[in-house]
This record gives C-alpha cells, sequence and structure tokens, in this order.
C-alpha cells in the first residue's frame, strides 16, 4: 500500500515537472536570445548606416557600393558548412559560435581603422558575414539541444522574437546616434562595437559549455530509421538520410522560388511612389509582424506539426506577390504586403529549424543545419538574381507573375517532399 502510494505520489510529481518544463523555455535558450538580442542591435546598427556611410561619407561609385553590398550579404553561406562541422567535433558549439561573435564585434573596430580604404572596409565586412555565417548553425543547434523535441517551436520562437527584438532597436539606436552626434559615423561603429562585445561576454558568462550540460536526454528518441548508420566525416553525408534529405529539397525549392525582400520593398515603393526618405522604414514593419508572431507561430508547430505552418508562411508569402498584382492601392497594399511577408518569416524562420532538428542526430546536428541553411540561402540567391533578370527583360508584371507561379508550384511539391513523421503529441511534424 505504501509503496503503491509512494509510486502514485512520485508518478504525479514527474507529470507536473514535466507540464512546467513544457510551459517555459529552458534557460541555455533564453540565454541565448538575449545574446541574439544584443549583437543584432550591434549589427543592424551598422547595416541601417552602411548606405549612407559609403555612398554620402565616403564618395563611393555605384559600382564600389554594389560590390561590398554583395560581399556584405553573399559570404555567409559560403562559411555555413564550416562553422556546423567545427562544432560538432567534440561538441565545440559555444566555443565556435563564440568565435563567430567575437569576429563580428571585432569587425566593427575594422570598420573605423579602414578609413574610406575601400579594400579595408571589404575586409571587415567580409569578418562580420564569416562571423555570422560560423555561429548560426552552433546556435542554432544549442537551441535544439537544450529543449525537449515537443517544444522546438516554441524555444525557436522565443529565440527569433528576441533577435527580431535587436533587428528593431539597432536602425533606431544608430540613427539616434547620428542625430545627437551631428552625423557622427564613428560613434555609432564604437557603440556597435561595444554591444557585440557585450553579447560575447553573455554568451560565455550565461550559455553552458558543454553539450551534456545542455542536452537532455529526450523522452521520445528519434526513430532509428532517421539516423546515419555511422558518424561521418563530412556535413554531406547528411545527404544519406531520407528525412533530411526531403526537408533539405523542399526548402530549396521554396527558396528557389522566393524573391528577395529588397524586391518586395521596391515594388511598394514603385506602386505607391512614397518619399525615398520612407524606404528604411519598410523592414522595420515586417520586422514588427514576425516579433508579434515569432512565439504564437512556434507554439502553434508544436501543436499541429511544424509541416502545417511551414508551408502555411509560403501560402501566406504567396498572397503578399498577388495582392501586389492585384490592383489594391495606399495604405491596404501596404500594410498587406508587409502583414503577410512578416507572416511568412514567423512560420517559417524558426520553424524550419524545429522541423528539421529531429531528423538529425545530436553529434551532427550543428552540420545538418548549416548544410540546411546553406541550401536554402544559395537557392535564394538564385530566385534573387532569376527575378532581377526576368524584370529587366520582361518588365515587373511579367516577372512578378513568373514568381506567383514558381511559388505556387514550389509550395505543392514541398508539401510533396515533407516528411509526416509523428511527434509525441501525435501531430505530424
Amino acid at each position: 500500500m505504501y509503496l503503491a502510494t509512494t509510486d502514485a505520489v512520485a508518478k504525479a510529481s514527474e507529470q507536473e515537472q514535466s507540464g512546467a518544463r513544457r510551459g517555459r523555455v529552458a534557460g541555455p535558450v533564453l540565454a541565448l536570445g538575449a545574446v541574439s538580442l544584443v549583437t543584432d542591435i550591434s549589427s543592424e546598427m551598422v547595416t541601417a548606416v552602411l548606405p549612407l556611410y559609403f555612398v554620402l561619407q565616403l564618395g563611393l561609385s555605384p559600382l564600389q557600393f554594389g560590390f561590398l553590398d554583395g560581399l556584405y550579404n553573399g559570404v555567409t553561406a559560403l562559411v555555413r558548412l564550416a562553422g556546423g562541422y567545427a562544432a560538432d567535433r567534440g561538441g565545440r558549439h559555444k566555443l565556435v559560435a563564440g568565435g563567430g561573435y567575437a569576429l563580428s564585434a571585432l569587425s566593427r573596430l575594422g570598420l573605423l581603422l579602414a578609413g574610406g580604404a575601400t579594400a579595408g572596409i571589404g575586409a571587415a565586412l567580409a569578418a562580420d558575414r564569416i562571423g555570422k555565417g560560423v555561429r548560426t548553425a552552433p546556435r542554432d543547434a544549442l537551441i535544439s539541444l537544450s529543449s525537449p523535441p515537443d517544444t522546438l517551436g516554441r524555444a525557436f520562437g522565443v529565440h527569433r522574437a528576441m533577435d527580431t527584438t535587436g533587428a528593431l532597436l539597432g536602425p533606431l539606436a544608430a540613427f539616434a546616434l547620428l542625430w545627437a552626434t551631428a552625423d557622427a559615423y564613428d560613434a555609432v561603429f564604437v557603440v556597435s562595437f561595444c554591444f557585440g562585445l557585450l553579447g560575447v561576454l553573455m554568451l560565455v558568462a550565461f550559455v553552458p559549455g558543454h553539450l551534456s550540460q545542455v542536452s537532455p536526454q529526450p523522452s521520445h528518441p528519434v526513430p532509428e530509421r532517421h539516423r546515419p548508420a555511422a558518424p561521418r566525416p563530412r556535413a554531406l553525408g547528411l545527404l544519406r538520410v531520407p528525412a533530411f534529405r526531403r526537408v533539405l529539397f523542399a526548402a530549396a525549392l521554396l527558396g528557389a522560388a522566393t524573391i528577395g525582400d529588397a524586391f518586395l520593398y521596391l515594388l511598394l515603393q514603385r506602386r505607391l511612389d512614397f518619399a525615398i526618405s520612407w524606404f528604411p522604414l519598410l523592414p522595420l514593419g515586417a520586422a514588427a509582424v514576425y516579433l508579434l508572431l515569432a512565439v504564437p507561430a512556434g507554439r502553434l508547430a508544436d501543436r499541429v506539426g511544424r509541416r502545417v505552418p511551414f508551408l502555411a508562411g509560403h501560402v501566406a508569402l504567396l498572397g503578399g506577390y498577388v495582392l501586389l498584382l492585384a490592383p489594391t492601392d495606399g495604405w491596404p497594399l501596404l500594410i498587406g504586403v508587409l502583414l503577410l511577408l512578416g507572416i511568412f518569416y514567423a512560420a517559417t524562420d524558426g520553424v524550419l529549424m524545429a522541423l528539421v532538428a529531429p531528423v538529425v542526430a545530436q553529434e551532427r546536428r550543428a552540420s545538418g543545419m548549416a548544410v540546411l541553411q546553406t541550401g536554402q540561402a544559395l537557392a535564394r540567391l538564385v530566385a534573387a538574381a532569376g527575378f532581377g533578370a526576368a524584370w529587366t527583360l520582361w518588365g515587373v508584371g511579367t516577372a512578378l507573375t513568373c514568381a506567383v507561379v514558381a511559388l505556387t508550384v514550389a509550395v505543392a511539391g514541398a508539401a510533396a517532399l515533407l516528411p509526416q513523421s509523428h511527434t509525441s503529441s501525435g501531430g505530424p511534424t
């Protein structure tokens, strides 16, 4: 009788603790979110003022600016694989992520030391993008390894919400600082460096250093058929895992039909003909929607399965394309496109990482995420180049119509590709 009663009490206590765990996000995830918030303030301060700094302060030509802008946005995809592979060797996720954060912070000082030299500026920007590429996969691996499998959507949603908060605050801080210092760009770079350094210190102080400290024993292990037979030395060996391969191909297919945000903002400006001075505020509108919906989207993904919100997010993006083709005008067009773009990011960014995590073994988690992120980034580069070429050759209307058709086909293809496996709660992942 005593044993039965004790066993019942212990079972009830275990269920209560399990419910508490499900009701909150793990400490390392919150710590990583705070690191990303501070670091995004640092990076977005610089990103917001770079066009003004390059063109107005340094007097760079459009060709020079185009080269540096392409370098700033294109280098990241080339180093993700190296970052993921290095992090998985010995479980050094925190060390590799910290190195990436530190390199990005130091790049702000590089901008100061470069003065007006294009080569020096290019080197500083390359260092920042290398740092971002190196840290992204290890950071996302830490988030997934710190969270129970049935709360991955919420964990990534909370992280992305905190990250987006920093992305919103960064440009506001930069322009406030320029106003207060009479356009002293050096002050922006110094303050940005301080925020970046603070992010590194927070990572060192509050994020556990060893995999065993942050990786809980999953109550529902990954099915053996989703795991590779044995660890392979290269990340691309993950392509032999069928479930991972389907997620990768689906993400790449959708990425190849996703035109860049800058094109959407240019199309809005073209349709609404508002002053160029308001153009930098467009990303803030989409980011605000992303911030509000990232956590609810993650919670929904944990309830109904990650596949459904991920596809629905791309349907929302498709709605934005259609809205730009429709005769809608004025505020309804502006609000509608920014709202749908924010929904797209909220339902896809962190949800994709939560979708792929259960099909990659823990010891190869960072490598798997790096392969996925690289494939998606390269596909989006192809999409941006294709849309730009179509716009130039056939006009904006035809190019946008092609984008609508391509994304419709891609959503249908991704729906067929994405795995139909089930989570512990019974919903499809």
